[in-house]
């Protein structure tokens, strides 16, 4: 009996080693293990189709002061395109200079993401896009005075005339609009894109060692997460923040969903972009990436509800700075965004 069992445990062991081997993709630029990686196109509702005139709308009302109750903020002002579509604060800044209490997540590739929002109370662009100007804290505009503003606007008039033919200016055409422009902020020409397209001097070795780390549960194990193909799981995870050991900590997914493994839980945020939008985590409390990669190596400050991915990592300097430099090979370009001018 002992002899069969030993025999059964060392079959499964190699069974697993051979389903984690086939698993892991073969890290040769345009390998074709590599596709679940690319980036497919952008997703779209069918009833809100892009088109020129949705995303020149969408340009206008993203940038325009006018939409928040002081008349000084707009969406830029948190989602800032020459702060990797962020703010660079630790946390956002609301009405009146007030301090929110979660980092502003950047708009690149949003249009990838299944849920959105910090604690995941958004289902997409379209459900998100008035919520900060519903929100008291935020813009805090009088969406009944917004309203009455576009609907008199001769020039918000005709645009949305051509976006939304035979339509209202409501909330609905208006979040459309809003969600239209959100999908062009699109970056999909990193050195890692290029890389696993096939371009193979588009990333050094230690580029690609620190993808493999990456992808390695023995090391990073950052795919748990951070999965393909734009490096989300659209999850929620706690990974012991110091912040979560505070007296009246953020609950994150729990207020929203109130399941146990949700206290303290954060959305995955997607990865494209990273080296523009420093600070991270939903507090910013890392200031650089190697913070970030420190944090996990310790497997987090504050074990209490922590998430079953977290865990202590046996990594070394070198290996440190290769996931660093891999995260960095994340970061690509936008096709630049004219602010445009205000409509009358």
């Amino acid at each position: 009996m002992y002899i069969n069992k030993l025999i059964f445990v060392c079959a499964f062991t190699l069974y697993s080693t051979i389903a984690t081997a086939e698993e892991m993709p073969v890290l040769k630029a345009g390998h074709p293990s590599l596709k679940e990686w690319k980036l497919p196109a952008v997703p779209v509702p069918t009833d809100n189709l892009q088109n020129a005139a949705r995303v020149d709308l969408g340009r206008h009302l993203f940038f325009d002061t006018r939409l928040s109750g002081d008349g000084n903020m707009s969406c830029a002002t948190c989602h800032n395109p020459a702060l990797g579509w962020s703010d660079a604060l630790p946390t956002g800044r609301g009405a009146k200079g007030l301090a929110l209490d979660r980092a502003s997540p950047t708009v690149i590739n949003s249009a990838y993401n299944k849920i959105l929002m910090w604690d995941g109370r958004k289902k997409n662009l379209e459900d998100q896009a008035m919520g900060p100007m519903e929100s008291n804290r935020e813009m805090n505009m009088d969406t009944v005075k917004l309203f009455k503003w576009l609907n008199e606007s001769k020039g918000y008039k005709k645009m949305f005339d051509a976006a939304y033919p035979n339509e209202e200016i409501n909330a609905i055409t208006l979040a459309k609009a809003m969600a239209a422009f959100e999908r062009t902020i699109v970056m999909n020409n990193s050195p890692f894109d290029k890389w696993v397209a096939g371009d193979a001097k588009a990333m050094s070795k230690q580029e690609v060692h620190g993808f493999s780390l990456f992808l390695d549960p023995a090391k990073g194990n950052c795919v748990s997460c951070h999965s393909a193909p734009s490096f989300t799981d659209n999850g929620f995870h706690n990974i012991g923040l110091a912040s979560w050991g505070n007296a009246n900590p953020d609950m994150g997914r729990y207020a929203q969903k109130p399941v146990a493994k949700f206290k303290g839980a954060f959305k995955t945020p997607q990865l494209h972009g990273i080296a523009l939008t420093a600070p991270y985590f939903h507090d910013g409390s890392a200031k650089t990436l190697m913070d970030v990669v420190t944090h996990y190596e310790k497997g987090g400050v504050v074990k209490t509800n922590l998430d079953p991915n977290m865990k202590s990592l046996t990594l070394s300097k070198e290996e440190k700075d290769d996931l660093v430099a891999f995260l960095n090979a994340l970061t690509g370009t936008i096709p630049a965004v004219a602010v445009p001018d205000l409509l009358q």
